[in-house]
């Protein structure tokens, strides 16, 4: 969908997409900040009007802002400030409305004032770059509802082409022409720290260097990778999404290996 222009200066772009579960239980995840954290990015929300969200996108590449709306199970919206040099106030509204025969559809819109095109490539890059995370929340609302999440993201500069930068990531994890439903997992003495799953989904359209897997180790849960441009250079992200039992400790022996290991295969990586 195109960005809309209104005469007033308001420009928006819009997304729309059905998720499993009761309105409640959509609502608990993408208003809270466990909730968020399970299927986008480590966050904190104050449950509030007025309140403050935060984003860790990445070593120092936090994103706040304020919540604007807080209604609960139906509307939560917030507004930051700070998200691009220079940018104008971007403004983020979901609104959860339960179906006809369960589940929930929820419709998100970004929007911002200004007088020029300047920053409709941004908000164009804010539509094409969801669906992903979607689908990961879908998967979480699917098969751990209300389940606590620990979750790790991982960043790294890759100085060649997106394309070679997938070809190495994806080589050296295994993942190098699967296909979706095939299991894959790191070559034992790779160096790879545990990983080990079923490819739920290969990356299409503006990502297509991205597998999206359903993990079996380090523990049960999720993990999205990519090679992705922005900002004029390429980067690799590693995101590991792990529920039940073992999660907690898999997460916290996991993310320095990962780190470490993303440092060494990526000279550039951010730390």
């Amino acid at each position: 969908m195109a960005v809309i222009k209104e005469d007033s200066g308001r420009r928006s772009v819009q997304l729309e997409f059905e998720a499993p579960g009761t309105p409640e239980q959509v609502w608990r995840a993408i208003a809270t900040g466990p909730g968020i954290t399970s299927w986008f990015t480590p966050a904190e929300v104050e449950e509030r009007e007025g309140g403050t969200i935060t984003f860790h996108l990445g070593p120092g590449m936090d994103s706040s802002g304020t919540v604007t709306a807080w209604e609960p199970p139906r509307r939560f919206a917030y507004e930051e400030r700070d998200w691009g040099p220079n940018a104008p106030p971007l403004a983020t509204e979901m609104l959860v409305e339960a179906r006809s025969g369960g589940g929930c559809t929820v419709r998100m819109v970004h929007s911002l004032f200004a007088s020029s095109d300047e920053w409709d490539d941004q908000l164009e890059g804010f539509e094409a770059g969801w669906p992903p995370f979607f689908h990961v929340l879908r998967l979480v609302l699917t098969h751990f509802p209300d389940e606590p999440c620990s979750a790790f993201r991982l960043m790294g500069e890759a100085p060649m082409s997106e394309e070679a930068a997938w070809e190495e990531l994806a080589g050296a994890l295994g993942l190098a022409g699967a296909a979706e439903g095939e299991r894959r997992a790191a070559a034992p003495g790779s160096g790879v720290p545990a990983l080990a799953g079923v490819i739920e989904r290969k990356g299409s359209g503006k990502h297509v260097h991205e597998v999206l897997l359903r993990l079996e180790e380090p523990a049960p849960g999720f993990s999205l990778l990519g090679a992705y441009t922005w900002g004029g250079k390429v980067h690799v992200a590693i995101m590991f999404y792990l529920f039940g039992e073992r999660a907690a400790a898999a997460a916290a022996r996991n993310e320095p290996l990962w780190q470490a290991w993303l440092n060494e295969r990526f000279a550039a990586a951010v730390v």
